[in-house]
């Protein structure tokens, strides 16, 4: 009876090794190259945007609009001719847990009829930059700081009838802010920007025009200085084939005076390709700012300032660039 019970045991360890033996036989190869598979360089395409340390392109849009009347009962202008140019321009960095961004944007409209003449209707310059540290592993979170300057190139006037008074000129006003806070990016199109720290300057350089008082300077002062807290969203992003959205706003609230009065910055525009040179755009434009009080009875008040054009044209993409590690320009 032993020596049948020593054989049984036997033969059952027998059959367990042999068992063992034929699963390991069928994952052996699978076994020996995990830690391969684990450990082995991931070969990415050339093209991948995360091989690239700085990149840079831009757009050029130009749209020209022309309008007669004659003998038209309904009225209107005889002759009305209306010019808009939007020119993008944006450098990119990023290598590690560092990024910097830089982006510039200019905006012209000029308009001429034959009953107001010629004014400009746009004039806009903005630059924005961002430098980043990641502080989280999926780098999606950074400490940021963050740096604008806005302005426009052209003398503007607020015309009331026929008349117009000059409001604004080169550096009259311009906008300086410096923020440091936390920039959350979920998605390479959008980012969130919020900072309990920010400081923000207000310039006015012609005498003529900080004599009014105007943008929150005081009356002959060139420079007023804000601190308070900024918030800055921005998404960009191919919504469908051949349409193009590109929307940024701003929110600003001065801690020391009137902080529920929030100032708010935003831009939206929507692109359609139509071909490989032509493309119609919308853009929708709205401000506002407490201290630019230009409206309503007596301009003496605020009010939310909006822009929305419409336009067919050429539009080009500047060539976009992207540069290894190792390279500059």
């Amino acid at each position: 009876m032993a020596m049948l019970f020593r054989l049984r045991t036997v033969l059952l360890l027998g059959a367990t090794l042999l068992f063992g033996a034929t699963v390991f036989a069928q994952d052996d190869i699978p076994v020996r190259t995990l830690p391969n598979e684990i450990f082995r360089d991931v070969k990415k395409d050339p093209k991948d945007t995360i091989k690239w340390s700085w990149k840079r392109g831009g757009l050029f849009n130009l749209n020209l609009a022309q309008g007669s009347l004659s003998n038209w009962a309904a009225g209107g202008d005889n002759f009305s001719l209306a010019l808009t140019t939007y020119v993008n321009y944006f450098m990119l960095y990023q290598r590690g847990r560092h990024t910097w961004d830089n982006n510039l944007d200019f905006n012209f409209g000029f308009v001429k009829t034959s009953s107001l003449g010629s004014r400009k209707n746009d004039d806009r310059l903005d630059f924005l930059s961002k430098y980043g540290y990641s502080i989280d592993t999926s780098r999606k979170l950074f400490i940021s700081g963050l740096f604008n300057f806005r302005t426009q190139f052209f003398d503007g006037y607020n015309y009331d009838g026929g008349t117009g008074v000059r409001t604004s000129s080169l550096l009259s006003p311009a906008y300086v802010l410096l923020s440091l806070g936390l920039d959350y990016k979920p998605v390479k199109e959008f980012s969130i920007f919020v900072s309990p720290i920010t400081s923000r300057f207000v310039i006015v350089t012609s005498s003529s025009i900080a004599g009014k008082g105007l943008y929150g300077v005081d009356t002959g002062k060139h420079i007023a200085t804000e601190f308070g807290a900024f918030a800055s969203l921005n998404y960009g992003k191919e919504i469908m084939k051949n349409v193009v959205y590109k929307g940024r706003m701003d929110l600003f609230s001065n801690y020391v005076h009137k902080p529920l009065n929030i100032d708010l910055y935003m831009t939206n525009m929507l692109t359609f390709k139509i071909n490989k040179f032509l493309s119609a755009t919308y853009e929708l434009d709205a401000i506002y700012d407490d201290d630019v009080r230009l409206f309503g009875p007596g301009k003496q008040s605020a009010a939310l300032q909006l822009k929305s054009m419409i336009g067919i044209g050429l539009s080009r993409p500047l060539t976009t660039i992207k540069r290894l590690p190792d390279q500059w320009y």
